[in-house]
């Protein structure tokens, strides 16, 4: 399984509307085992994300007020990309990339997407959900 990233805008009676994905974008988010071993790993947490470890424990729901933060988080996150991918590499032998390059490579798109999505929200007044 892997985990998604989507924008939703909330409804006058608190529901949500799903936007759908623009054609050319991708709302992958990383596999399934990333939620402990990449988001909620050691390393992101020590370089002060709060956002993108929540999927550990349940789903990362931001709010549209909070999108700004996500935003930050992720930019954060990409500049530190080296040292996650350093940190988080043989942390789960079940899914493929194994080398260093191809990981560094599916990470950072991954996190173009998440951030890409954070984009898409803020545009529509709306927020993200990884999960």
């Amino acid at each position: 399984m892997s985990l998604s990233v989507d924008v939703f805008v909330i409804r006058a009676d608190g529901g949500r509307d799903w936007l759908d994905v623009p054609p050319g974008t991708s709302d992958l988010a990383g596999f399934e085992s990333w939620r402990r071993t990449v988001w909620g790993s050691p390393v992101v947490r020590s370089l002060g994300a709060r956002f993108l470890p929540r999927p550990a424990d349940s789903d990362c729901d931001v709010q549209p007020h909070e999108v700004g933060e996500f935003a930050e988080e992720c930019l954060l996150l990409r500049a530190h990309l080296e040292t996650i991918v350093r940190a988080v590499q043989g942390a789960d032998g079940s899914a493929p990339p194994r080398t260093y390059e191809a990981l560094l490579q599916v990470l950072g798109q991954r996190l173009d997407n998440i951030v890409d999505a954070a984009r898409r929200a803020r545009e529509a007044g709306g927020g993200v959900i990884v999960w």
